[in-house]
């Protein structure tokens, strides 16, 4: 019996007696029952959720699905890369674009055309100005160009007018920061422009742009309005990068550095404050709520170096190399950041909070919505709605590996443009006339019929409908979607099932359970290997090292498709001994039932197979040998699933071993006789030795004797062939091995067959001076 809880698996209670007290327990993530009776699979928790597929629903931290904004892919470039979004008043987006460096202007049709192109790697940033022109930044030559957003004929680098150039910086004094000015600080020389990167761009209130530049940090201030205008060093700091500008609700310039993660609030008059200092080393993303509130993207670890430029998968392969520290941004090609991204809220009169973590996640952008701060990221392409108090949702997945910029419509309720990146698409996130949610994919590990479909109390506004298949993939051969029939899947068994929710407005839906019995499948019983002379190690003890034998199952060595359940080793360690038996088996359970083994044993000639143990959970077992008679045999092992199973449904599966030989009795010998070799001209003499062999079951295959308890001497069988189950011997001790010894001598010969059994004998002789003094 399944009990239900406010969050399937989350909870289970279970009622406890003791001393005659009621105990109730609370146990999360207890380990899956027997294999045997129903089961109830569950999506409950965020993470679980997380695995299925989202359309135009919001898979929230509480573990609830609800309706949310859905995507519509507007363009696909030509471009890896889509690195900044901008949209005016008629809802015409420019996409600055990287690999080919290129800004495209797009109109409501969709309908991309090519506004600029650049030879440099990419368009970093693009911006509208109150003039109604087009300012776009490219990398990584440090350039900002002034555009005719309506124009009709495609600019360059040669023809669009150049309104920040990196390249006539260098070399030449900056200017002095207007909060420097006049100051007394003889130590602030003014020093040689560097920046080679430009970041971001903002307008201030009058129209002047400003300008986040890297390598090192600063922020250039450009009167757009007058002609000509030199660029005015506005900010300058000691970090590597300034990575992202914004403005707060006074006016002031919120930015955030790459180096140290640091946000500062810089005045009007270039005065800059760091209001934070992140515990990692970039803020990538910075936006203002309309409370006044600041939050902060921080990314990096502190104390390693940047990641590596690695080439970059799309359409295009390019790779960008950025000077030490380097941005995470410019290194774009990675497809990790150490301990993802952490989102701070920064209010005034309040410590920092951090309102969330992502582990797996790389926050490019950040847009605060009156219903919560919207996250874009990658390297899965996620759009996480966060809010204040921890709160979060995972609201959309992108077709691309990264969300990189956000661009919003004008008016209250304006759309949201995306820019992605893996590829390079334009991407609506607004309306949706559909709001699905699709599951995992159930396996049962066999043929099962599903049931009751069991659902969080205080879901609304949904329609669920299953459908089943006996392949894994979907879209092989499954059966058609069917809604639930009186709270039950209706879809026909299957091996897997899926689920999807219809949500219609305002829906609210919890955890989703689906009641299964699996079709039971007999037990397989894969291999039996039974080895004469080996017994199952028992316990070591101390000092003692017995000969061991290495049983292996045939499919182990030599690759095979069977495969075992785990934890079984392919190979099993026995101790030699000739008096035992030892069977090994493999087998197993499409249901994952539990087993029992009986062992059976058939002589040749003989019909009837006999019990020699029943009730075995190992896989493996000895027995003495000496207990039956000499002969062949077979081994049968028989699995039964009846431990998961009541009697009248449990199922067997058997198997039967290859022949093997008992053989206890040892070789006999006969007719030995040892007496000295005639002729003999010179005393002393050669010894002549011969004897008979023979075994009741198998081949004598050794032979050798032993002269007055000496070393033992190899000696083969007339024909030299030891292949057959009488063996003669005839054989000559020559005179050095008597040593001049005379008198009489002892001889043992002994004698083996095919399975290590010994036979002896022995008899005595007089040396042939002895015999003659005699």
């Amino acid at each position: 019996m399944v009990i239900a809880a406010t969050r399937f698996t989350r909870f289970t209670l279970i009622l406890v007696m003791a001393a005659g007290t009621a105990i109730l327990v609370a146990c999360a993530g207890l380990p899956a029952a027997h294999a045997q009776g129903t089961h109830l699979w569950t999506q409950s928790r965020l993470e679980e959720f997380e695995k299925g597929t989202p359309q135009g629903a919001a898979l929230s931290s509480d573990g609830t699905v609800r309706e949310a904004p859905g995507l519509k892919e507007i363009v696909t470039t030509p471009s890896t890369f889509v690195w900044s979004v901008a949209v005016d008043r008629n809802g015409t987006a420019y996409l600055g674009t990287g690999s080919p460096a290129t800004v495209l202007r797009v109109g409501v049709g969709g309908k991309p055309v090519t506004l600029f192109e650049s030879h440099e790697l990419g368009v970093q940033v693009v911006r509208l100005g109150p003039d109604g022109a087009l300012y776009v930044a490219t990398m990584p030559d440090g350039r900002v160009y002034k555009l005719k957003a309506d124009a009709t004929a495609r600019q360059d680098d040669s023809s669009a007018t150049v309104v920040f150039d990196v390249a006539k910086l260098e070399g030449k004094p900056a200017e002095t920061p207007p909060a420097e000015k006049n100051a007394d600080d003889k130590t602030a020389a003014k020093e040689p422009a560097k920046t080679r990167y430009v970041w971001d761009m903002t307008f201030d209130k009058s129209g002047r742009l400003y300008i986040a530049t890297g390598g090192p940090g600063s922020v250039y201030r450009v009167d757009t309005s007058k002609p000509d205008a030199a660029p005015e060093l506005f900010f300058k700091s000691d970090e590597q990068h300034v990575r992202v500008l914004a403005w707060d609700k006074s006016g002031n310039l919120i930015a955030g550095t790459d180096g140290s993660g640091l946000v500062y609030r810089i005045s009007p008059e270039g005065k800059g404050y760091v209001m934070f200092e992140a515990p990692r080393r970039e803020i990538p993303a910075i936006a203002v709520g309309a409370n006044g509130t600041i939050y902060a993207a921080s990314v990096g670890d502190k104390t390693r170096n940047p990641l590596p430029p690695l080439p970059v998968q799309g359409t295009g392969v390019v790779t960008f190399t950025v000077m030490q520290p380097g941005s995470l941004q410019a290194a774009n090609a990675s497809v990790s950041a150490p301990e993802g991204t952490e989102v701070y809220a920064l209010t005034e009169g309040q410590a920092p909070r951090r309102i969330w973590a992502g582990k797996d996640e790389v926050v490019y952008a950040l847009a605060a919505r009156p219903n919560g701060l919207l996250a874009l990221s990658g390297n899965r392409g996620r759009i996480f709605r966060i809010q204040d108090n921890g709160d979060f949702a995972d609201v959309g997945h992108l077709d691309a590996q990264q969300g990189l910029a956000m661009a919003t419509e004008s008016g209250p309720g304006g759309t949201i443009l995306i820019g992605t990146g893996n590829t390079g698409k334009l991407v609506e996130f607004g309306a949706q006339e559909r709001h699905e949610y699709l599951s995992d994919v159930l396996d049962a590990g066999a043929l099962a019929r599903f049931g009751r479909v069991e659902v969080e109390p205080g879901s609304s506004g949904y329609d669920l409908m299953t459908r089943t298949g006996n392949v894994e993939q979907p879209v092989r051969g499954w059966s058609d979607w069917q809604p639930l029939t009186g709270g039950a899947v209706a879809s026909p068994p299957g091996r897997f099932l899926q689920w999807k929710a219809v949500l219609h407005h305002g829906a609210t839906l919890g955890g989703v359970g689906v009641n299964y019995l699996a079709v039971n499948a007999a037990p397989v019983v894969d291999e039996v290997v039974a080895v004469p002379g080996a017994r199952l190690t028992p316990p070591a003890q101390p000092g003692s090292q017995p000969q061991t034998v290495n049983i292996a199952l045939p499919s182990s060595n030599q690759g095979a498709a069977v495969t075992f359940d785990a934890g079984a080793a392919s190979t099993l360690t026995a101790t030699k001994d000739r008096t035992a038996i030892t069977a090994r088996w493999a087998a197993h359970d499409d249901n994952g039932d539990d087993l029992t083994f009986a062992l059976y044993l058939r002589g040749d000639g003989e019909h009837v197979w006999r019990l020699l143990k029943d009730g075995i959970t190992d896989k493996q077992y000895s027995f003495d040998q000496t207990l039956i008679p000499d002969g062949g045999y077979q081994m049968k092992v028989v699995a039964s699933d009846a431990p998961s199973h009541t009697p009248q449904d449990a199922l067997t599966g058997e198997k039967i071993s290859d022949r093997f030989e008992v053989d206890t009795t040892p070789p006999v010998i006969g007719a030995l006789k040892a007496a000295e070799e005639t002729p003999c001209e010179k005393s002393p003499c050669a010894a002549r030795v011969s004897f008979d062999a023979q075994d009741a079951m198998s081949a004598v295959v050794k032979a050798e004797y032993s002269l007055d308890a000496g070393p033992w001497q190899y000696v083969e069988p007339v024909g030299t062939l030891s292949d057959s189950q009488v063996e003669h011997y005839d054989f000559r001790i020559p005179a050095s091995a008597f040593n001049g010894k005379t008198g009489e001598h002892l001889l043992t010969v002994r004698v083996y067959d095919r399975h290590d059994n010994a036979g002896l004998a022995k008899t005595t002789f007089l040396s042939p001076a002895a015999a003659e003094a005699k």
